[in-house]
């Protein structure tokens, strides 16, 4: 007999604060501008988030042991590239197809998701990040409001 094993939602730790950034910037390039105005230490990750199969989600992240916080910058899209098969004249053609990570929030590009911070230093950081060119806006996001908020759990 076949059993099968869930994980209960008690089991997530759903706490955890989060900035919305909006700007079209590689990840690389606001990682270190954010390195740089808020004086945290991302670094790209091995492996991105893995998502469905073919999306990949890039991930930056840094613990800083002293104070005791954990900080994860994460892409919001994923564009991947796919080839129509067809023999007519459209053939061999390839399209773009983009995957958001939090589906209900598509004009965000990335999150900077900060577990363990108090909100004075989460304000702190959305003010250095929006002083950053090229950084269109950044803001707290209430994560309650979010419906795919478990896509940012990993």
């Amino acid at each position: 007999m076949l059993t099968t094993h869930k994980i209960s939602a008690d089991f997530f730790d759903d706490s955890f604060g989060l900035i919305a950034i909006h700007s079209n910037l590689e990840d690389y390039a606001l990682a270190y501008g954010i390195n740089f105005n808020c004086s945290l230490y991302l670094k790209r990750m091995e492996n991105d988030l893995h998502l469905d199969g073919s999306f990949f989600f890039s991930v930056f992240d840094w613990e800083d042991e002293i104070n005791d916080v954990y900080w994860t910058l994460i892409s919001n899209t994923c564009t991947i590239e796919e080839t129509v098969p067809s023999d007519g004249l459209f053939g061999g053609t390839s399209s773009f197809r983009t995957n958001h990570l939090v589906k209900e929030r598509k004009e965000i590009d990335y999150f900077l998701k900060v577990d363990g911070a108090d909100e004075i230093a989460l304000q702190e950081k959305v003010k250095a990040i929006n002083k950053i060119s090229k950084v269109v806006t950044a803001y707290p996001l209430e994560t309650h409001t979010l419906k795919s908020k478990r896509n940012l759990i990993f």
